[in-house]
Formats: structure tokens, C-alpha cells, sequence
């Protein structure tokens, strides 16, 4: 799948995880986040996240991200908030940016991207030298509900190691030598907004430009895309932030 089909299927979407804006909200609550506090956001799409929370509890912060589309977006959002002097956004690949960084921030986080590192503790192992000692890691990360049949893997793209169910995901945060005090899981109802919407914005697309020369490509994808959600999704796969700490040396 292309970036460039993300992009297109996420038009409508401010929040592009499977989260609601209560919850957004919530995550900041539970961190106690306050003017003051810096935040680094890996893959940061529209950067929803960054900005209402310096609007609402007056941090600071970075959002990166490989997508022009989406980083437009985001610095319009912050300037219709009136952060876009608290927040600000950059053009570049997540890994290498968070690789070649030195500083520490208060609050880093990675919400639906850990393929950037690999998986789940490769991102981690990114992550936590940037945080402070006291800092919070947030990472969103699917789960499985239940076991899925073999035949679920192809359709979603992915393979049986790439996710595991939430006490595997908790031995994962253990191995990662981080601990987990807290999370915020998506309903039912959010992911079925999520997914539902990206159907759409891709409809409206294609009849809007039926010229596209990827017009073909970005049909079977979305049409893959629904009967894999509806056939295996909405039953066994299930998404959440965590939030995590590290663990003492």
C-alpha cells in the first residue's frame, strides 16, 4: 500500500488512528501533561495529537513525519488552534530523525507507526533515548482479541509475529525494558469510524478524478481493505495507546 493511498483514504480524518477525541483528551489527562512539558511525536500525520495538546494543556513540540500531504495539514490545524508558535513539524523519515537525536523530552511518542522500527520493540529501543528518566512513552499498537484463523494474516498484510494478543504485548514492553502504568483502548465503534470513513473519502476520490491513473489499484485496495476489516477485523483485531515508562537501569 502507498503512502500516496493513505493519504487519499485519510482526507476526512483529523485523528488518523481508530482513537476518539474523548480519548485523545483522556491520554493527556492521565499524563498530568502542563505548560512546560516537551513532546516529540514520531509520525505525527496531521499532528491532532500535538496540537490539541498544547492548546488544551500548553506543552510544546516537535511532529515528524514523511508525508507533505499530512504535515500541511498539521501546521494549518495548529495555526486554526493558535499553537503554531508552541508546535512545529518536519519533513523526515521517523527512524533516522529519532537516531540521530541527542536531546530529552517529557513526553515521546509513537501512535500507529512501529513498523518504523521494526516492530514494537525496535520503535522502543528508538524512542527511549529521547525521553527523560521521569518521561512518558506513548505508543499505539494493534492487539489480538482472540487467535485469528491463517487465512486473516494475508488479508490484513501482515504476519502472525508482527502482533500478538495484550498480555504478548505486555511481555513485549517488558523485554523493551519498559513498564506499563497506563492505556486508553479503542471501542468497536471507533475503529468502525475510522475504517467506515477511509471508504468514503476513497469513493468520493475516485469519482471525483476517475481519470487517476492509479484509479484501478486504489479501488482493489480499499475493497481489500473493507472485506478484510469486516470478514476479520471488527472480531479479532483490537488497537490501543500505552502508556509506558522505563524501566530502572
Amino acid at each position: 500500500m502507498s503512502l500516496r493511498f493513505h493519504e487519499i483514504a485519510e482526507t476526512t480524518h483529523d485523528i488518523l488512528n481508530p482513537i476518539t477525541e474523548d480519548k485523545l483528551m483522556l491520554l493527556g489527562e492521565i499524563g498530568g501533561f502542563k505548560a512546560g512539558m516537551r513532546q516529540l511525536d514520531l509520525c505525527c500525520g496531521k499532528g491532532e495529537m500535538l496540537s490539541r495538546w498544547a492548546a488544551q494543556y500548553g506543552i510544546s513540540g516537535l511532529g515528524v513525519d514523511i508525508s507533505e500531504v499530512f504535515l500541511s495539514a498539521a501546521a494549518r490545524r495548529a495555526a486554526e488552534l493558535g499553537v503554531q508558535d508552541r508546535v512545529n513539524f518536519l519533513k523526515s523519515d521517523a527512524a533516522e530523525y529519532a537516531r540521530n537525536q541527542t536531546g530529552t523530552y517529557d513526553i515521546v511518542s509513537c501512535i500507529g507507526a512501529t513498523w518504523i522500527g521494526n516492530g514494537l520493540i525496535g520503535t522502543l529501543d528508538l524512542m527511549k533515548p529521547l525521553v527523560k528518566p521521569e518521561g512518558l512513552l506513548l505508543v499505539g499498537e494493534p492487539y489480538l482479541i482472540d487467535p485469528p484463523p491463517f487465512e486473516a494474516y494475508s488479508a490484513w498484510g501482515f504476519s502472525p509475529a508482527d502482533y500478538t494478543s495484550l498480555t504478548g504485548t505486555l511481555d513485549r514492553f517488558e523485554k523493551a525494558g519498559c513498564e506499563l502504568v497506563e492505556m486508553v483502548l479503542a471501542s468497536l465503534d471507533s475503529w468502525d469510524r475510522y475504517e467506515a470513513a477511509q471508504w468514503m473519502a476513497v469513493d468520493d476520490y475516485l469519482r471525483a478524478h476517475p481519470d487517476d491513473p492509479e484509479a484501478d489499484a486504489l479501488r482493489r485496495w480499499i475493497r481489500e481493505n473493507r472485506r478484510a476489516y469486516l470478514t476479520y477485523g471488527r472480531r479479532y483485531l483490537g488497537w490501543g495507546v500505552f502508556v509506558l515508562r522505563k524501566g530502572e537501569a
